[in-house]
């Protein structure tokens, strides 16, 4: 099984136009499509010539009830807070940020973040893809000493271990692979990141 997973591509249609050119069983978009939630439909028409394999999170740039409605209008999958099997794995999602200073109309409290992750406990194995990265990792590291990931996701993650773990939010950090505990997590941002479960899962 072939996974494209990206995020915060925010109305770049160029860098969509080219994800959507890689081959892959499925494609997540792991928010941030747009800024302030402007564009999408834009978005929609390169996104639909994959609909059926396209699953949507809305980032902190968007509704959730504006990506539920994007994605009946164009074919595509609403993955906010859903959970489908393919290849041998559970998938699941989560959209949204932590609070940040900027007062986007995507953010929950850490304790809503808390309480939405929370029925994806039992789910194994796991791929969990959420819009913003685990507090105090490379995956949303700003700069020297600063973080600004979600207390609530790294701590489902240290406590569930999901086999793999997908984010974006925290464009310094695009890009950036770790490992916490068993888990496997990357920062996909807009350059995507393509997962094969046939050549790595052992």
């Amino acid at each position: 099984m072939r996974l494209l997973i990206f995020s915060d591509t925010h109305g770049d249609t160029a860098a969509l136009e080219r994800l959507m050119a890689v081959e892959a069983d499925y494609y997540i978009a792991a928010g941030d499509l747009t800024s302030w939630g402007r564009g999408l439909d834009r978005c929609g028409e390169v996104l639909r010539e994959r609909s059926e394999r396209v699953w949507v999170l809305p980032g902190n740039h968007e509704w959730a009830a504006q990506i539920a409605e994007f994605c009946g209008k164009f074919g595509l999958h609403d993955f906010h807070e859903k959970t489908f099997e393919a290849g041998g794995y559970q998938l699941a999602g989560l959209g949204y940020s932590n609070p940040t200073p900027f007062h986007t109309p995507g953010e929950y409290s850490e304790a809503e973040l808390a309480l939405r992750l929370a029925p994806f406990a039992g789910l194994s194995p796991l791929i969990l893809v959420c819009h913003c990265p685990p507090l105090g990792t490379p995956l949303d590291r700003v700069r020297q000493g600063v973080h600004a990931g979600s207390r609530a996701v790294r701590e489902f993650i240290d406590r569930c271990q999901p086999e793999y773990f997908f984010c974006g939010h925290i464009h310094e950090a695009e890009g950036v692979q770790a490992e916490l505990g068993r888990t496997r997590a990357v920062n996909v941002g807009k350059r995507g990141y393509v997962l094969d479960t046939g050549k790595i899962k052992e």
